[in-house]
């Protein structure tokens, strides 16, 4: 095979930088919350720490890190041409481990509190 043969398993595909898709898909209100985010190596790739935010990724990686109390589990879909608004951004990623929907009758209370009172 010569140099300018290309192997189609090895094809490139589309990529956008990690921070600016977190950004893109609203999971950060700012660009620069999303590479801090980053740059501490919180944010994993098909399981492996990232350790720059200018790491491109693209359909298909599967993305884990912590936002607020939560570890987000998603995959991405497309990459995105803006932040639009969110249900626009929520087309871009399937969340492969959605929170748990509140149980009736809770009322926020941590288990054991009652104990307490």
């Amino acid at each position: 095979m010569s140099r300018g043969d290309t192997n189609p398993a090895e094809a490139r595909r589309d990529t956008l930088r990690l921070d600016k898709w977190l950004w893109q898909a609203r999971f950060f209100k700012t660009r620069s919350l999303a590479a801090t985010l980053v740059s501490k190596g919180r944010v994993r790739v098909n399981g492996q720490p990232a350790a720059r935010p200018s790491r491109g990724v693209g359909a298909g990686d599967v993305l884990t890190f912590p936002q607020g109390r939560a570890i987000r589990v998603i995959r991405i879909l497309a990459l995105g041409e803006r932040r639009g608004p969110a249900p626009e951004a929520r087309m871009l990623y399937d969340d492969l481990d959605p929170p748990a929907a509140p149980q009736p009758g809770d009322d926020g209370k941590e288990e054991g509190s009652a104990a307490l009172e």
